[in-house]
């Protein structure tokens, strides 16, 4: 990327007396991607990314908590830990495999429900969309967009049903 941008400087300096436009834009194009190469791009993409998919899917999202809370939608995996596959409508609500993650409280009777951005498998971390109506579950969440907001923005309480 350094070799590109020092080429398009280069090209820019000889050309001088007879500068064209795409001549300036590419030089302002490599320049960019140099930046960023060095500024964790990665973030920027990603968080747009989430943002867009939090505000398109956030109805079809709040209907399946509202079909969680009334008991329509339940885990349903052998392994019975959780784990409930929506089925493959478009657009994916929950990336991974379109499965949200189901844990109930059975003493409060509250549900925290997760949609998985980012479903991380070994070390990798695992980033979630998460309605609850736990109110201890969204104290930890709150805490944790305090201590950390670039990691954790978003946190959407449920009613009751």
């Amino acid at each position: 990327m350094l070799i590109l941008a020092v080429r398009q400087i280069i090209k820019l300096i000889k050309e001088r007396k007879s500068i064209k436009i795409y001549r300036i834009i590419n030089l302002l194009v490599t320049l960019t991607l140099f930046v960023l190469t060095f500024y964790n791009f990665n973030k920027i993409p990603n968080s747009i990314i989430e943002k867009i998919d939090w505000s398109i899917s956030y109805n079809k999202r709040n209907q399946i908590v509202k079909d969680v809370l009334s008991e329509k939608l339940k885990p349903n995996t052998k392994m019975n830990n959780g784990i409930c596959k929506l089925s493959f409508d478009f657009p994916i609500i929950s990336n991974g495999g379109n499965d949200i993650w189901i844990y109930q409280n059975k003493t409060e009777g509250t549900k925290t429900i997760k949609f998985w951005i980012s479903r991380g498998f070994f070390e990798a971390p695992q980033t979630y969309f998460i309605f609850t109506n736990d109110d201890e579950t969204q104290k930890q969440y709150e805490e944790l967009i305090k201590v950390k907001p670039e990691y954790n923005w978003k946190l959407e309480k449920i009613g009751t049903g």
